[in-house]
């Protein structure tokens, strides 16, 4: 009896679901607003990241289209989560698709052709949608939860084919400190003045803005977690980033991007991204979206960003950046704000036409609805192309990594990293972060003989027993090229002469960002021979036991503290997120150095208990006034004052050592009337430009500053000064810009201005010492090799 009465309410409910066009899996899958208590991204509302995971734990529970994973603890300790959305059978049987995508995205492991037809047919498109990894950034996470709630429920035929054939791997932000800070803040600023202002600290615990900046280097955690999903589990051949920009623009910018290319990606790569971004400007135009641009502003030279560094997995990388409300608040963008904007690279004005930019929106009200509207369209275009091409976005990923394993004559067979260096540790780390992100790396168990020059292919010389060998020819072969070869960005210049500024930076080479040497290899003798003798490094203690290191215990462990005795350190922080400042922090705990915050308070009322005082990169004006009263709360208003300069002054004279980075030499310089100028203070873009490269330091190494640096370096230089020393009695030089070709990787324009100027000078001030670095000799925690001159500038 019981089990006939289920039987007809059961009918009943599916009957009423049917004629009221609710499915049952929408009638038991809970939405947003019933487990918030309001929609996401309704105006003025806000999800934190315990929220966030709360609803995503429940879809998982109540849907069997929706499977939640934790990927590994944020910074800060929180879960990362991705939810993988597909069928009930695909979830099902996740691992079966998984290791299908991951035969695909390494040829060597398909037997032949009939695995390789065999594979296709079964696999699904693997997308990856990640959301709000700058944190101020925030309505994509909210979004995000709309998203997954449409795919768990909607029953129409077009979701249908989504789901059968694709596994959405959705990350709800990369970020969640930061989305739990930006969260806390839009609370407790929501009907003051303060409300939809960014939070008075870094939004990442380290890197701020600069999370997106990490994606080959691998410092942060959550980079590192995303990459374990990515390269070494799931091997998605589309990846979605979804990111927010200036209020002022256009509304959404979208793929094709700007020139230049990287030489080192795939044409095929460029025309995929290209497709994707071009049908979501059609189905958004198709909405009656206005102010949707392609071709402008964002290129694809770069390897260090989340929708980039995919291009060398041969994976399909796609950003979108939607123009910002103040957070979750709407404001109103008038028509003239508009017609101020500046131009941008491949947009004059976001009230032109233009074939890129077709129909301008001319102003009105801008808000987290119309941000997620832009969002939700263009996530629906890219799963629609992933299911509706499925077999072509497979073969065609299978097909780069294919192409990867063939010889050309034009490009090393081997890059090798020599014994017998002495900064093993580096060593250890750089090869702990080739082989976190999939690239395989080798050890030498015998002597062996390479051709080190192109065109010397025939004249050989013996390396030693212990050097690490990277072979070229590997699926990631574009990585690795990209990260060992100097890069060479194109002069590019407007009509005026003026360098056109890229969107991130020029150069990065690695091995000469972390001051290791390593050589390309032309030619090997008895290659059969040498390549059935080397050992494929399974894990980092392999790899350490070579060079005599101790087992590392854990990945990514502390390096050792490069000091004797320790130092009091003091690092300047105040209210207007220093990035900088939050990359020498980093670089202090991944080395266990002791220092303590130097707030504000504390430096206009006096620095006390600690010996050396660290003010990271920073103009004068922001060091010296910091936040508006405006808009801010006073006790986050303000800067140093003329007070903090004054105590400055005595720290130093009481003994204390000042060392400055970059920017904020310039204060230093005044305050402290040293007779050090920046010869590049004024020049014009058509007479000095240097958005980001390595350059040539050539080190006084009858210094003691300069003690265990070599005598060659590679410094970073991004926008950076050059000193002249007016009088050298009081200003001591410990490294130099070199004299001639000092651009190592990248693009400098009038390299003259800096050729032979000083980098790094230390004077005396009174009882104490300042130190001044024209560059970042930590920049984005990449620059290993211009570390010593910063741990002896604090100990020595």
């Amino acid at each position: 009896m019981i089990s006939r009465q289920r039987t007809v309410l059961s009918l009943l409910f599916i009957t009423f679901a049917f004629i009221s066009g609710v499915s049952a899996q929408e009638q038991t899958v809970p939405s947003p607003q019933s487990v918030l208590g309001f929609r996401p991204t309704e105006e003025r509302t806000i999800a934190d990241w315990n929220q966030i995971t709360d609803y995503f734990a429940k879809l998982d529970v109540a849907s069997d289209r929706v499977a939640v994973r934790n990927i590994g603890p944020s910074t800060l300790g929180r879960p990362m989560i991705a939810a993988f959305i597909s069928d009930a059978d695909n979830i099902r049987n996740l691992e079966k698709y998984r290791r299908i995508s991951a035969k695909l995205g390494d040829p060597r492991t398909i037997s032949g052709p009939a695995e390789l037809e065999t594979l296709i047919s079964e696999g699904k498109t693997i997308v990856s949608i990640s959301c709000s990894i700058h944190a101020n950034e925030i309505v994509a996470s909210q979004m995000s939860m709309n998203l997954a709630f449409e795919l768990a429920t909607a029953t129409d035929s077009e979701t249908r084919d989504i789901l059968k054939n694709t596994i959405l791997v959705l990350i709800p932000s990369s970020n969640p400190d930061g989305v739990d800070l930006v969260a806390n803040w839009y609370r407790k600023t929501l009907g003051t003045k303060s409300e939809g202002t960014i939070p008075p600290e870094l939004y990442h615990h380290y890197a701020g803005h600069d999370n997106n900046r990490d994606w080959f280097m691998l410092n942060l955690q959550e980079t590192r977690n995303i990459t374990n999903l990515y390269w070494r589990e799931w091997f998605p051949q589309i990846v979605y980033d979804v990111h927010q920009m200036g209020q002022g623009t256009a509304r959404f910018v979208i793929p094709p991007f700007f020139d230049p290319p990287n030489p080192r990606l795939d044409p095929l790569i460029l025309r995929e991204v290209g497709v994707i971004g071009y049908k979501m400007a059609a189905d958004l135009q198709a909405k009656g979206v206005k102010g949707v641009a392609t071709n402008t502003m964002f290129d694809t030279w770069w390897h260090g960003g989340f929708r980039s560094t995919p291009y060398y997995h041969n994976s399909i990388g796609i950003l979108s950046e939607a123009a910002s409300a103040d957070l979750m608040t709407p404001i109103t963008i008038t028509r003239e704000r508009l017609k101020a904007e500046r131009p941008a690279r491949g947009l004059n004005s976001p009230l032109e036409s233009s074939t890129s930019h077709p129909d301008p929106w001319e102003g009105g009200k801008w808000g987290p609805r119309e941000i997620a509207e832009l969002e939700m369209t263009a996530s629906r275009t890219v799963l629609e192309l992933a299911s509706k091409y499925r077999t072509k976005y497979l073969r065609n990923f299978h097909a780069l990594g294919t192409a990867n394993l063939i010889e050309k004559r034009d490009e090393p067979e081997a890059f090798i990293i020599q014994a017998g260096q002495p900064r093993e540790e580096t060593i250890s780390r750089f090869i702990e972060i080739l082989t976190a992100q999939g690239i395989e790396v080798h050890r030498m168990v015998e002597e062996a003989w390479f051709a080190e020059y192109r065109d010397k292919r025939d004249e050989f010389h013996e390396m030693p027993l212990g050097s690490f060998v990277v072979f070229v020819n590997q699926p990631q072969k574009n990585n690795i090229l990209s990260l060992f070869e100097r890069q060479v960005y194109p002069n590019r210049l407007n009509a005026n002469g003026e360098a056109e500024a890229p969107y991130d930076v020029a150069g990065w080479t690695l091995p000469i960002q972390m001051g290791i040497e390593y050589m390309p290899i032309w030619a090997i003798r008895d290659e059969e021979r040498f390549r059935s003798s080397v050992k494929k490094i399974e894990n980092i203690d392999e790899a350490r036991a070579v060079m005599n290191l101790r087992s590392a215990g854990k990945p990514f462990a502390n390096l050792p503290n490069p000091f004797n005795g320790e130092p009091k350190i003091g690092l300047y922080r105040g209210f207007t997120s220093s990035m900088d400042e939050g990359w020498t922090r980093l670089v202090f705990d991944i080395h266990g150095i002791k220092y303590r915050n130097i707030q504000l308070a504390e430096v206009r009322n006096g620095i006390k208990d600690v010996d050396v005082l660290i003010v990271p990169s920073e103009s004068e004006g922001t060091i010296l006034n910091g936040l508006s009263a405006e808009r801010f709360p006073d006790e986050f208003v303000g800067g140093i004052g003329e007070q903090g300069i004054a105590n400055m002054k005595k720290f130093v004279e009481d003994g204390g050592r000042l060392i400055c980075f970059d920017a904020s030499c310039g204060m230093v310089i005044k305050a402290f009337d040293l007779p050090v100028r920046n010869v590049l203070s004024g020049l014009k873009r058509n007479e000095f430009y240097n958005p980001g490269s390595i350059v040539r330091l050539d080190v006084n190494l009858s210094h003691r500053l300069a003690e265990g640096v070599d005598e060659i370096l590679g410094a970073y230089f991004i926008n950076s000064s050059a000193f002249e020393v007016t009088d050298r009695t009081r200003v001591r030089t410990v490294a130099r810009y070199a004299a001639r070709d000092a651009l190592v990787s990248g693009w400098m324009l009038g390299e003259s201005f800096i050729n032979g100027r000083s980098a790094v000078v230390e004077s005396d001030f009174g009882k104490g010492k300042i130190v001044m670095f024209a560059f970042r000799p930590q920049h984005r925690g990449q620059t290993f090799g211009t570390f010593p001159l910063l741990f002896n500038a604090i100990e020595k």
